[in-house]
């Protein structure tokens, strides 16, 4: 916005109290950094993916053969709109939501400069799975990982690629 810090706490402040009585929750603090927010566990993966995948699907990250570093001056106010979408899509799919606005942008910041964070496709199922840029690839999503660990275990895998023990694939899953 170009505008000060100071400047901005004191527009928010006047605005809260012309604002209905709900109280605004407000994150304080530095905005979100570290890629491994999206990547603690399975579920956060999933809705990490999810998300990026409507990135990719509302053309707010560039295939393979698009620029691949696009400048951030490239982003306009339809790009904006679009993000919007996409997060609003997000909140739609997951019950309860862990992706936060902020950690949002910041997931579409990170695929851009693609240096830390990438979308890859699994040669099993082809399915698009988030994962560290600089990691080794097993070029296989999770459940694709589970189902080749269970046949190298002697055990059979269920139509739908999970294993018996799992009722359920949903991101709830700790």
């Amino acid at each position: 916005t170009g505008l000060s810090d100071d400047r901005i706490r004191k527009l928010y402040r006047t605005y809260l109290q012309h604002a209905p009585a709900v109280p605004v929750r407000r994150h304080r603090g530095k905005s979100p950094r570290q890629i491994q927010y999206f990547l603690r566990s399975p579920a956060m993966q999933f809705e990490a993916t999810t998300l990026a995948s409507l990135f990719c699907m509302l053309g707010l990250v560039p295939s393979r053969g698009e620029q691949a570093r696009r400048p951030m001056s490239a982003m306009s106010l339809e790009s904006g709109e679009f993000f919007c979408q996409a997060y609003e899509s997000y909140l739609a799919l997951h019950l309860a939501p862990r992706v936060s606005f902020e950690h949002a942008w910041f997931l579409l910041l990170a695929l851009l400069l693609g240096d830390e964070l990438k979308l890859q496709t699994c040669r099993e199922c082809g399915g698009l799975g988030l994962v560290e840029a600089f990691a080794a690839s097993t070029a296989l999503c999770a459940r694709c990982g589970r189902n080749a660990q269970a046949a190298r275990a002697g055990r059979t895998p269920q139509s739908s690629g999970l294993l018996p023990v799992h009722r359920d694939w949903s991101p709830l899953l700790p």
